[in-house]
């Protein structure tokens, strides 16, 4: 539950104190790094049903269950695919068909229908991107000129984005022009590298990486990709994150340079995928209870806690 680096996720973690060895230590973001390093070891598959932390912001609850599993000679095409089968096979166990009714708007409102029949929609994140926003976003991803270009498209369309780094310019507008056209499940596919630090280059694709987001009802249940596993490669990627966090990007991943040697002795080819289990709860129950409990009453004793700290 608790590391000294916490890699494997673009999430800011949350810091603890340990009394005895007095020291700050991290609450863990998704596990990746660990199950890799176990591939390494020989093993190959892994997977995990468990608990982590993110200290984002008040639309993300920051203790989530989560369903990880990483797999040995397996790719990015692999994971939609099983993708498909698990969550298409899932809600016709359930209900006898592929559709299902969830009331997004509340239970005073019509439900909205969700399908989830098989094969889900496929679209391409920067070709989508620059059609919806009315944006031609440069190639070299690196560059001032596309950090200056994405944070007018945000200011224009009033997306609020600290910080203003590429990456999270770039995240914050997929969010607000895709992910909110994602009612049935869609994958959305072939991030750019530098918003995907762990995940391998396209095969195909200068400047790209193997990884897609799925989104229903408009927000992400799960992402997966193709793992990098070049030790030199990895190295330099976590060189630009460093860069974004100077930026004061808190979600930047840390160098770990204890699994860049680790991935010296050889990471197979391999995928990794992760499923926000109470987010695909919350969809199959017909419920907004998770979200009403965090915020009604977890926020609520928080904040009667510090109202009476300050009488």
């Amino acid at each position: 539950m608790m590391n000294m680096i916490a890699g494997g996720a673009t999430a800011k973690p949350f810091v603890t104190h340990h009394n005895d060895l007095n020291m700050n230590l991290l609450m863990r973001v998704p596990t990746e790094l660990y199950f890799k390093q176990l591939l390494v070891g020989g093993l190959e598959r892994v997977f995990e049903i468990g608990k982590h932390f993110n200290d984002i912001d008040l639309a993300h609850n920051p203790e989530v269950a989560t369903c990880e599993f990483y797999e040995a000679y397996a790719d990015y095409y692999d994971l939609m695919d099983c993708t498909e089968k698990m969550l298409s096979g899932m809600v016709k166990e359930l209900t006898g068909g592929y559709t299902i009714k969830y009331h997004a708007n509340g239970f005073d409102k019509d439900p909205i229908e969700i399908d989830f029949t098989p094969p889900f929609r496929k679209i391409d994140m920067m070709e989508e991107l620059e059609k919806a926003a009315g944006l031609e976003i440069p190639r070299d991803l690196s560059s001032d000129k596309t950090n200056k270009c994405l944070l007018d498209a945000c200011r224009k369309f009033d997306v609020n984005c600290p910080p203003q780094t590429t990456a999270q310019l770039l995240y914050k507008l997929v969010e607000h022009f895709l992910g909110k056209t994602c009612v049935n499940p869609t994958f959305i596919i072939d991030h750019p590298e530098i918003m995907s630090p762990l995940a391998k280059s396209h095969r195909l694709k200068l400047g790209y990486s193997e990884g897609f987001q799925l989104f229903i009802n408009k927000h992400e249940v799960c992402n997966g990709y193709s793992e990098l596993n070049d030790p030199m490669v990895q190295r330099q990627r976590y060189a630009e994150q460093l860069k974004d966090g100077q930026f004061g990007d808190d979600e930047a991943s840390a160098l770990d340079e204890a699994y860049c040697k680790i991935l010296e002795y050889g990471l197979p080819p391999s995928a990794g995928w992760g499923l926000w289990i109470d987010h695909l709860t919350m969809l199959l129950t017909d419920s907004q209870n998770i979200k009403v409990s965090y915020f009604e009453v977890v926020v609520y004793h928080i904040l009667m806690h510090v109202a009476l700290l300050s009488c």
